[in-house]
């Protein structure tokens, strides 16, 4: 099967899931837990300005997450729960 034929595959498939139609695809639930953006940033040792340029956020978007006007949600999420279980991950992956 070329890799053509395998991405259509997976679209028709994709589209009858999403039709109701079931067929073979699999979908997977992931439960990210909730973060405490303060207490993760405070176990990197990095300032805001430094934390925010580590995971690719402004600085504003994490003063709104630290002070809890708004919450990081899907990407910035996930990212988040890893960095709260390893602290040093970002730093280990991008050097």
């Amino acid at each position: 099967m070329s890799v053509n034929d395998s991405i259509t595959k997976g679209l028709e498939e994709a589209l009858a899931f999403t039709e109701g139609q079931g067929g073979t695809a699999r979908v997977h639930q992931i439960s990210v837990p909730n973060v405490d953006v303060v207490e993760i940033r405070r176990q990197t040792g990095l300032s805001q300005a430094q934390f925010a340029r580590s995971i690719g956020v402004a600085k504003g978007t994490l003063l709104n997450w630290e002070h809890g006007r708004r919450h990081p949600t899907g990407p910035a999420q996930v990212l988040l729960a890893l960095i709260s279980k390893n602290p040093g991950v970002v730093e280990e992956l991008l050097r």
